[in-house]
């Protein structure tokens, strides 16, 4: 992506913004991407307007608020390109203000939300309402994502264009939760996809071969008596999509990569120079099925978790750039959905406010990566590959003031009583981390201050 300037003018083409933060907001004593000296970054009127050692006395005397970051670590703010906020339909487990409450905190400034609604996000006036309601709410950009078919039934495609000109601008179609399965619907969502630049992310997963599954298909779910959600179920679905994205010159997006073998497929496809991008989850990076021992649901989640061959896979992959971001497949349940046998609950776990925490406690407390990979992967590549202005911008004079500050050596323990979120199903429970988001900023108005956001925002 390259690096110039963006006119703040040009934002409003992805929808009516909120607008920024009137005045001036002085961030000192921080480390721009981790490195060099303590430095001061200047916010005007939601635009950085300088980067300095020292700010002059006649912008200091002009600031209307000011952060002393102590030394903690600037970024460019947060990008989730696969969320659940369950609104509407489901607002009893999550709602747009609740999970843009916990995008806040995690340091997200922008998410997408998926299609999978009651009603589902197949129309410009759901979608639109999804927007609306997120920009009011102000505390990050809510991105609905709409549907590849029609009530996900698999088999109709809703009308791309009408929803992509719509005051939601919508960008990407998913019918995630389900997978778009039949080659003929799927060759058609690639070409009206293509002639509208949208991005068609799919979940990859062969039903056929998933009936009734719950747990990965290997010793442990077979000592369990847990019916196998098979590997190929998976990459036999990335496969004949990375051909088709070849042969129909569309973007595909493979959703919560999880298995080796889907690795192999992507590093084959992205070396053949076919269009295909992919993501991997916080807790596919660092959770395996060994965790199924206690038929706990809350380590359900769909695909399921795996061994750890292919966490180790996928962590690499991640550092190599075959996988290009992180993204962490939010999705609340409440304890009804949870809270019952291990057959019968919902897939699915919390992971807006824990998803940083993991990536530096996996990649940076360990030496694997800098704080520019925390970057890449976390918000420029999945704002380029969405094709969102305003954000994953780089952190220089001219951009957008959409930022997080991060606190390495914040140690803090996971609960999920405690989260911003309406449900509390998170694996990590009891878990400590090491670092933490002490505050993130949207166009320069400050959306979460050390753990706590803004009652009116």
């Amino acid at each position: 992506m390259e690096n110039q300037a963006h006119n703040p003018a040009e934002y409003p083409a992805t929808g009516a913004l909120a607008p920024a933060a009137a005045g001036t907001l002085l961030i000192e004593n921080t480390l721009v991407y981790g490195e060099g000296e303590p430095t001061s970054v200047l916010v005007k009127d939601g635009v950085i307007a300088e980067i300095a050692a020292e700010i002059t006395a006649a912008d200091r005397d002009s600031v209307d608020r000011a952060i002393d970051a102590q030394g903690g670590v600037l970024l460019p703010g947060f990008v989730d390109m696969h969320v659940h906020l369950r609104e509407p339909g489901r607002e009893d487990t999550e709602t747009i203000a609740s999970g843009s409450a916990a995008a806040a905190k995690g340091g997200f400034t922008a998410v997408f939300t998926m299609a999978n609604t009651q009603p589902v996000m197949d129309q410009p006036v759901i979608a639109e309402s999804v927007w609306f309601k997120g920009q009011n709410i102000g505390l990050c950009d809510v991105h609905p994502v709409g549907s590849v078919t029609k009530g996900l039934g698999g088999k109709e495609l809703t009308e791309f264009g009408m929803m992509a000109r719509s005051e939601a601008k919508v960008r990407m179609f998913s019918d995630d939760g389900k997978c778009v399965d039949d080659p003929l619907v799927m060759r058609r969502a690639l070409e009206y996809a293509k002639g509208m630049d949208v991005l068609i992310a799919q979940h990859a997963e062969d039903h056929r071969l998933t009936q009734g599954a719950t747990a990965h298909e290997g010793e442990n779910a077979a000592r369990l008596g847990l019916r196998g959600w098979p590997r190929v179920a998976e990459e036999s679905i990335v496969v004949r999509d990375a051909i088709m994205a070849r042969d129909y010159g569309n973007r595909v997006h493979i959703c919560h990569a999880s298995t080796e073998g889907t690795v192999e497929l992507l590093r084959w496809a992205k070396g053949q120079g076919i269009p295909i991008t992919a993501e991997v989850t916080p807790h596919h990076l660092t959770l395996t099925d060994e965790r199924l021992a206690t038929y706990d649901a809350v380590n359900k989640v769909n695909p399921p978790l795996r061994e750890s061959r292919d966490t180790e896979a996928l962590k690499q992959a991640l550092l190599d750039g075959i996988i290009d971001v992180v993204a962490t497949d939010h999705a609340p349940h409440g304890s009804e959905d949870k809270c019952c046998e291990f057959e019968n609950a919902k897939p699915g776990m919390l992971g807006l406010e824990t998803s940083l925490a993991i990536i530096v406690d996996t990649f940076i407390a360990t030496g694997l990566a800098d704080w520019r990979f925390v970057a890449r992967v976390m918000s420029e590549k999945p704002a380029e590959i969405t094709r969102l202005p305003g954000h994953g911008r780089p952190i220089a004079a001219g951009e957008p003031a959409n930022l997080t500050i991060v606190d390495p050596g914040r140690a803090w323990t996971a609960h999920g009583a405690e989260f911003a979120s309406k449900a509390d199903n998170t694996p990590f429970e009891g878990q400590e981390f090491s670092a933490k988001v002490t505050h993130t900023i949207l166009r320069g108005k400050i959306t979460c201050e050390n753990g706590e956001v803004p009652v009116n925002a």
